[in-house]
This record gives structure tokens, sequence and C-alpha cells, in this order.
């Protein structure tokens, strides 16, 4: 008998405000091409950084690969670090246009939907798995207001809903580090996520 695959869906977006590459992309590409993880099948799938179509194809993509894990990936530029997101919020507000024009302001992902919705992932394991490993991380608070939110709440609003066995997340990765380190990073998030199912009692927050 083949062993039975275990499927992650890792995504990335495009390249955004006249940027050329994105390294969410370019991380998610490398983790597929590398395959890091026994008896686990790691799919990338890129995104546009567009409101409109981002969760779309995302659902699309879920639809088609049938995940157990998505973790979505997204560029922060002024961070050192790999950051996992522990909150989405349900808010659009986008201080630039995304690569349709759309610029919403004040609009909600989801109308009625919740306030805001956990990552319910071991966040705190994974950022202890990727330190050991050498690589920053650290959790963030705010996954900020612009497409990569939106695709955040919008996951989360759909395992809510629609798909509780499916568990999935957001990581905001930096721009100072190099694709195979990056890659190195989310393969131990990646695999805490998939082996851990109750997370650290460790002190993470943020005093502001």
């Amino acid at each position: 008998m083949g062993v039975l695959m275990r499927t992650v869906l890792v995504t990335g977006f495009e390249p955004f405000d006249g940027a050329t590459d994105n390294p969410s992309w370019a991380t998610a590409a490398l983790l597929a091409q590398r395959q890091p993880l026994a008896d686990t099948r790691i799919v990338a799938v890129e995104l546009p950084c567009v409101f409109d179509t981002s969760l779309t194809e995302l659902r699309a993509a879920i639809a088609e690969h049938a995940p157990e894990l998505v973790i979505c990936l997204g560029l922060a530029g002024g961070r050192t670090d790999i950051t996992p997101e522990q909150v989405a919020i349900n808010l659009d507000d986008a201080r630039i246009p995304d690569n349709a024009g759309a610029r919403p302001i004040d609009r909600p992902v989801v109308p009625g939907g919740p306030a805001a919705y956990f990552a319910g992932l071991p966040l705190k394991a994974s950022i202890a798995a990727m330190a050991a490993v050498g690589v920053p991380a650290s959790i963030s608070y705010s996954a900020g207001t612009f497409v990569c939110n939106h695709v955040f709440y919008g996951l989360r609003h759909f395992i809510a809903t629609e798909s509780p066995r499916l568990r999935g997340g957001f990581v905001h990765v930096p721009p100072n580090l190099p694709i195979p380190r990056l890659a190195d990073g989310l393969s131990e998030l990646i695999r805490t996520c998939l082996e851990t199912d109750t997370d650290l009692k460790v002190p993470a927050g943020a005093l502001h």
C-alpha cells in the first residue's frame, strides 16, 4: 500500500505597488519545489493582489487540492522577522490601490461577519521552531488592512462557516532574508502546525 500523503496549500502574492517580484510567492514556489517534509505534499499557488479576486482564487485552490492546512504568505516591507499573524480583522481600508486599481475604504471583508478571527494555529511553538534553526520569527498582532488581511480574514471565515476541519492562517515574510532562509523557516512552521495540537504557554505579546 502507498503512503497516504498530507497536502498543504501555500499561497503567495504576485508583485504589487510597482515591484517586479514578491518574496512571498518566491518562498511558496521554493517550498513546493523542495518538498521538505516527508509524507507531505506542498502545493504552491500565486494569488492576485486584488481584493475582488484573491479570495475567489483561494477558494478554488482549496477545492482543487483539498489541503488539510493552508498557509497564506504576504510581504511585510518594514519587518525583519517572519511574522505569523494572530488576528484577522473584518476591514478593508486600502492606503494604496490594489493591482486592479481598487481602493476600498472602511469596507468589511465579509458584511455581517465577526469583527475578528484568531489564527487557531500553534504560533508560539512555530516561532520557537523557526528560532531553533536560526530564522528570526515573532508573532504579529496586525495583518494590516490591505489584501493580506483581506485574504487572512476570508480564509478564517471560510473555515469557520464552511470547512471546520480545515486549518489555516497567514504569515508575513520580510524583504531582508534570502528566499532559501525564508523557506527554511516556513518549513518549520508547516511541520509544527501539522504536528502540534496544543501551543506553548510562553509570553509572546506586544506592548504596543
